[in-house]
Parts: structure tokens; C-alpha cells; sequence
């Protein structure tokens, strides 16, 4: 129902997370010649939502949480489509790629999550909203967790690839973010433009660390 009331935003969110970022991804990569491995993990990056990340910042941030959440909750239904679909048209080209296997883990850890959350705010709303004014704060450190292990995992495999890949990562982000702000600007308030540049700006590097150790374990 809220979809349908709001279905321009969505959409835009929708462009943003699976159009105009693997589109950046690859122009970044052939800007800054990465290597193939290199080149396959920016745009996989690229391929994936926010997750519950971009909520988390957008409520951070102040942003239009609510639509946040709705942009997300879509986002990570299409992931389960757009992300093998997507890491196969582009990713397909420079590293072999199972899609369906990808599709299996993008249920499995993004869409179950939500589910399961959704679940329990219905069964246990009184104690959600007990936990709620603790969640920010537990988020980040989880999120803070999460990103961690991830950049531990692969530490050496990132300073061996040296400032080309940390610059290229972090351009793709803040092109991401610039875009998302500037290109709705005219049509959406401030606080409404601030949530596309989050939408837009933030993937799940956990997820796609995960992908990535699954998936192309040769090149995580």
C-alpha cells in the first residue's frame, strides 16, 4: 500500500541501487584500471542494497526514516532478483558466476532477517518498543562488528592492493551519495534528498564480503 503512495521515490531508490551505482562502479574501475579481482569486487559492491544499514544511518542522519524503510524493504526484495541477475550481466564478464547459488544466499541473509524482525514487532510490539531507544546505538556496533571482521578477513589482500582500491571504493560511495542528493534536489525536500544520498551511497559490505568468500573465493 505505501508503495503505491509513494511510488516515484521507490522507484528512484530502485535506479539508484541497481542502475546508477553498478553503472559508477564500472566507469570507477576503468578510470582507476583496476585489475580484474579488483574490478569485480567494486561492482559487486555496487550489485547489492544498503540493507538494514542505510536505515540505521538514515535515522542517524535524520532522514525520512519510514521512507527509508520502504525504499530498503524493496530494494532487498529486488536484491534477490537484481543482485545475481546483475553480478551475472556484469560480473559474468570478468569472473565465472553461479547466479542462482548468489540468489539462495541473498534470501538466506538479507530477506530472512527482515522477516524475522517484521514477525516479531507483530507478535511482541510492547517489548520492541522497549528495545527501540537502545537499537541506534546497538546497530552501530554491530554494524561496526560486521564491517570489521569483514575488512579483517581480507586486511593484507586490501594494503597489498594499495591507495587505487581504498581511493575507488570511497569514490564510488561519495559519487553515489552526490548523485542521490543533487539529481532529486529539485523535486524533493531536503530531508527527502538526504535519504536517496543514503540510499543510494550505502551497500552492505558485510554482505558483500560474504558473497564474495562464497561465491569467488578466489578473488575475496
Amino acid at each position: 500500500k505505501r508503495v503505491f503512495q509513494r511510488p516515484v521515490a521507490v522507484l528512484l531508490a530502485f535506479i539508484g541501487c541497481y542502475g546508477v551505482m553498478p553503472s559508477l562502479a564500472i566507469l570507477i574501475g576503468k578510470m582507476f584500471q583496476l585489475e580484474p579481482a579488483l574490478a569485480a569486487g567494486l561492482i559487486l559492491v555496487a550489485c547489492i542494497n544498503g540493507a538494514q544499514a542505510s536505515n540505521l544511518c538514515t535515522f542517524i542522519g535524520q532522514g525520512d526514516l519510514a521512507l527509508s524503510v520502504l525504499m530498503t524493504t524493496m530494494t532487498t526484495i529486488g536484491a534477490i532478483v537484481m543482485t545475481p541477475l546483475m553480478g551475472k550481466l556484469l560480473l559474468g564478464q570478468v569472473v565465472p558466476v553461479n547466479a542462482g547459488a548468489i540468489a539462495l544466499s541473498t534470501i538466506q541473509v538479507v530477506l530472512a532477517p527482515i522477516l524475522i524482525g517484521m514477525s516479531f514487532n507483530l507478535k511482541f510490539p510492547e517489548i520492541v518498543k522497549k528495545i527501540l531507544p537502545f537499537s541506534p546505538i546497538i546497530g552501530v556496533i554491530i554494524t561496526c562488528l560486521l564491517v570489521g571482521t569483514s575488512v579483517a578477513g581480507c586486511a593484507t589482500s586490501i594494503l597489498s592492493a594499495g591507495l587505487k582500491l581504498q581511493a575507488s571504493a570511497a569514490l564510488l560511495h561519495a559519487a553515489g551519495g552526490f548523485l542521490g542528493y543533487f539529481l532529486t534536489r529539485p523535486f524533493y525536500s531536503e530531508k527527502i534528498s538526504r535519504t536517496f544520498a543514503i540510499e543510494f551511497a550505502m551497500k552492505s559490505s558485510a554482505f558483500g564480503f560474504l558473497l564474495a568468500s562464497l561465491h569467488f573465493p578466489e578473488f575475496a
